[in-house]
């Protein structure tokens, strides 16, 4: 299997008309809060889901997929009106099995308190991730997890780069169509902060770990549009750059103009800590699509 990634495709030229539509990642709220906003801005007559250049991260990896084979009203609704499940986190890499949240990201804490650079950092959360692995490998029923949760499995026609970082390597890695690997196996990939994603003879980890909503991988189109389930905010040192405002300099400063969306003071309860509660996604897509709603005029004229 040809699994070559690149940090850029080469088929996305320069251009100021062009526009980048980037995810970030957030867990199961956040994905529900990023198609609640598509699906508010484009019932207000702004549907930015046909950009240039689509980019998604971890959970916004398996938003980006989704709105490739459904309409944000489609794709609204089925979160909205779902039957509310347990206060129960989802099986999957995500989280591993059998270990709380809370576990999780003191165990991640601790790798990026005591790394030296993203680098090492990126090293040492993957070698993590195939140590879970190897005691329990959850790829095959990861995989048809998320093969469930997309309503179209093929590639698009337009540019969707989906991130990830290989974990033996820690080497950042972007997917898209002319990558040689499946859709589904590329926002698996995309989304596994636990245990690490078996790709072949390869091994993924989330796209996070690359930095946290990869907005700078939209270099050179004229408008960018981020939107953020956690806020910017990064659990990354600020020296290492990984940050949101970091990307938006860096755009800005090569003649992108970019607007970011983040959730509304009164939406925190439903990310950061609850962020992989399945229970909160009907009030956060409903938190996201309000929000949406409000904001299509403001960007209006800065996408068309």
């Amino acid at each position: 299997m040809n699994t070559t990634t690149s940090s850029r495709p080469q088929s996305v030229p320069a251009s100021a008309s062009r526009r980048a539509l980037v995810l970030g990642g957030g867990g199961s709220t956040g994905n529900a809060w990023l198609i609640g906003v598509l699906a508010g801005l484009a019932d207000a007559g702004l549907d930015v889901t046909t950009a240039d250049v689509v980019i998604g991260t971890s959970a916004g990896s398996t938003a980006a997929a989704q709105i490739a084979g459904a309409t944000p009203a489609d794709l609204y609704a089925a979160v909205a009106n779902a039957a509310p499940p347990h206060r129960t986190p989802p099986a999957g890499p995500a989280v591993p099995p059998g270990r709380p949240v809370s576990d999780h990201l003191e165990r991640t804490g601790r790798i990026i308190a005591s790394a030296e650079d993203s680098a090492d950092m990126r090293r040492r959360m993957g070698a993590l991730a195939l140590d879970l692995a190897s005691g329990y490998d959850v790829s095959d029923r990861w995989r048809a997890t998320v093969a469930a949760r997309l309503p179209a499995t093929d590639w698009p026609e337009h540019d969707l780069l989906i991130t990830a970082v290989d974990a033996h390597t820690g080497d950042p890695a972007v997917f898209h169509r002319d990558s040689g690997i499946d859709l589904v196996d590329a926002v698996a990939a995309s989304c596994s902060s636990g245990s690490a994603y078996r790709i072949g003879a390869n091994s993924y980890i989330d796209g996070g770990y690359r930095r946290n909503e990869n907005a700078d991988l939209a270099a050179g189109c004229g408008r960018v549009l981020v939107l953020s389930p956690f806020g910017g905010r990064t659990r990354m040192p600020l020296e290492w750059g990984m940050q949101l405002a970091a990307q938006v300099e860096e755009l800005r400063a090569g003649g992108s103009r970019v607007e970011t969306v983040f959730p509304e003071g009164d939406a925190e309860h439903m990310f950061g800590a609850n962020a992989m509660d399945l229970s909160l996604r009907p009030a956060a897509a409903h938190a996201g699509y309000n929000q949406g709603k409000g904001l299509a005029g403001k960007l209006a004229e800065f996408w068309r």
